[in-house]
C-alpha cells in the first residue's frame, strides 16, 4: 500500500468514525427526551462501550494492515503508541463515567467506586508494564541481556559483601582489644630496654671517671657537717660529688627530714641557699625521686638536694613556703608523675586536663587510647 493510499484510508476511517459518533449523539438526544434518568444512564454506558469496541476494532484493523508493510522496529513503535493511546482513552472514559456517577451516588458509594477504579487502573498499568518488559526481552540482543545479568550478579555480590563486612566488624572488636594489649606490652618492653641501655651507659661513664678529688669536695664536706650538726646525724642517707653534672655537691635526704634540711639550707646565715633554680621528679621504676637544685650567692656554690619516694604512694612536703619558685615545678611533677606535695597552696594539673587518665612520665604509663 502506497503512502497516498494509506493517507486516504486514514481520512476515510476518520470520516466514518466522526459520522458514527454524530449519529450516536443525535440518537442519544432523541431518546433522552423520552427515557427516564435510569434508562438514560444505561444507554450512555452502552453507547460508550460500543464506541470503545468500535475504536478498538478499527485500531486492530489498522495495525494489521500496517504490520504487513512496516519493518519490525516501526511496528514495535506503533504498538507502543497504540497501547498509550488506548490507555489514555480508557482513562478519559473512566473519569467521565466517574463524574456522571458522582452526581447520583451518595458519598459512601462514591469513595468505594474511587477505590475500585484506582485498583483497576493500578492492575492495568502493572499488566502493561509486564507485557512491555516481555516484548523488549524478545527484541533485545544477546549483549544487552548479558549486561543486565551482569548488573544483577554485581548487585547480589555487593549485598553478600556487605553482610560479610557486618559479620567481620563484630569479630574485629576482639582483634582490636588484642592489638591494644600487644601494643601496650611492646611499649612497656621498649621503655624497659631504653632504661636498661641508659643505665649501662651511665655505669660505663662512671667507670671512666678519674679518682682525682673534686675541687668542690671541701664545700660538700662543709655542707654535710653543718646539716648533721643542726638537723641530725641520720638526716642524710647519702652524699657525693656528681662528676657527670659539673661536680655538683649532691646530698640525699631522708623523706622524714627532707623539709627540715631544705629549711636549714635556706635560712642558715653561712650557707644561705636563697635561689631555687630547678625542681623535677623522675620515675626509676623501683622508686620516685625529687631533684632540687639550689644556689648560694654567699658561698658562690650550688648544691643538689635529692629525696627518694615510695612509688606506689609518692608524697612529700611542698617547698613553696621556702621558695616561691617551687610552685609551678611541683605542679608539673604532680601533673606528669602523680607526686603529691603536702601544704602546696594550689596543687593542680597545668599541662593536661583535669579528666586526663594516668601520668605520662611514669615508665608503666598505659595510654587510655593506644593509638594516640
Amino acid at each position: 500500500m502506497s503512502e497516498k493510499q494509506d493517507l486516504a484510508q486514514q481520512k476515510k476511517e476518520a470520516a466514518a468514525k466522526a459520522k458514527a459518533t454524530a449519529l450516536a449523539r443525535k440518537h442519544a438526544k432523541e431518546e433522552a427526551t423520552e427515557k427516564p434518568e435510569g434508562e438514560l444512564n444505561l444507554l450512555k454506558q452502552k453507547a460508550a462501550a460500543a464506541a470503545k469496541a468500535k475504536a478498538v476494532a478499527l485500531a486492530r484493523k489498522k495495525a494489521k494492515e500496517e504490520a504487513t508493510e512496516k519493518p519490525e522496529g516501526e511496528l514495535n513503535l506503533l504498538k507502543q503508541k497504540a497501547a498509550a493511546a488506548a490507555k489514555a482513552k480508557a482513562a478519559a472514559l473512566a473519569r467521565k463515567k466517574a463524574q456522571e456517577e458522582a452526581v447520583e451516588k451518595p458519598e459512601g458509594e462514591l469513595d468505594l467506586a474511587k477505590q475500585k477504579a484506582a485498583a483497576a487502573a493500578k492492575a492495568k498499568a502493572a499488566a502493561l508494564a509486564r507485557k512491555k518488559a516481555q516484548e523488549e526481552a524478545v527484541e533485545k540482543p544477546e549483549g544487552e541481556l548479558d549486561l543486565a545479568k551482569q548488573k544483577a550478579a554485581a548487585a547480589a555480590k555487593a549485598k553478600v559483601a556487605a553482610l560479610a563486612r557486618k559479620q567481620e566488624s563484630s569479630d574485629n572488636d576482639d582483634d582490636l582489644e588484642k592489638a591494644k594489649a600487644k601494643a601496650i606490652a611492646a611499649a612497656k618492653a621498649k621503655a624497659a630496654a631504653v632504661a636498661k641501655a641508659r643505665n649501662s651507659v651511665m655505669e660505663s661513664k662512671e667507670d671512666q671517671i678519674p679518682d682525682e678529688p673534686s675541687p668542690n669536695q671541701a664545700k660538700l664536706d662543709q655542707i654535710v657537717h653543718a646539716i648533721e650538726r643542726n638537723v641530725g646525724q641520720e638526716a642524710l642517707i647519702d652524699h657525693y660529688i656528681n662528676r657527670l653534672s659539673k661536680d655538683v655537691p649532691t646530698i640525699v635526704a631522708n623523706p622524714d627530714t627532707y623539709f627540715s634540711i631544705a629549711k636549714f639550707l635556706r635560712y642558715d646565715e653561712q650557707l644561705n641557699f636563697s635561689y631555687l633554680s630547678e625542681l623535677h621528679g623522675t620515675d626509676f621504676e623501683t622508686h620516685m625521686e625529687i631533684y632540687v637544685h639550689l644556689h648560694s650567692f654567699n658561698m658562690n656554690q650550688s648544691v643538689a638536694l635529692k629525696v627518694k619516694l615510695d612509688r606506689d604512694s609518692p608524697a612529700i612536703p611542698s617547698l613553696v613556703p621556702l621558695w616561691s619558685g617551687a610552685n609551678w615545678p611541683e605542679c608539673e611533677a604532680y601533673d606528669l608523675l602523680g607526686i603529691h606535695f603536702h601544704e602546696h597552696p594550689d596543687l593542680k594539673r597545668i599541662l593536661l586536663g583535669d579528666d586526663w587518665k594516668g601520668y605520662p612520665l611514669r615508665k608503666d604509663y598505659q595510654p587510655y587510647d593506644v593509638e594516640v
